[in-house]
C-alpha cells in the first residue's frame, strides 16, 4: 500500500517520505525517555495523499517500540492524536 516509505533519518532528526525531488519530513527531537514531534511538512502538489499520517504512525511507532513519552508539539499530530486515541499509549 505505502508506494512511498517512510525512512527514519536520525542525523537530521526526521521522518521522511521521498517524492522524487522533495520530500515529506516529521521533524523531532529526542531525549533519553520523550520525542518531541515538533513539525509536519508536505509539499503543497503530494497533500491530500495521507503522507502526513504516515509520517506520524512511523514516528509513534518508534516512540512505542523505544518506550518513548510523546510530547506533541505539532498541530497536526495533536489533532491525528485527537483522531486515534489509542496512538498515544
Amino acid at each position: 500500500m505505502d508506494s512511498n516509505p517512510v525512512t527514519h533519518n536520525e542525523g537530521q532528526g526526521q521522518f521522511e517520505i521521498a517524492l522524487g525531488k522533495q520530500k515529506a519530513v516529521l521533524q523531532y527531537r529526542r531525549t533519553q525517555d520523550h520525542i518531541s514531534l515538533i513539525h509536519t511538512e508536505v509539499p503543497e502538489g503530494s497533500r491530500g495523499r495521507g503522507l502526513g499520517s504516515q509520517l506520524i504512525r512511523a514516528a509513534l511507532d518508534y516512540a512505542h517500540f523505544n518506550q518513548l513519552k510523546i510530547v506533541p508539539i505539532c498541530p497536526a499530530v495533536k489533532r491525528y492524536l485527537e483522531k486515534h486515541p489509542e496512538a498515544a499509549t
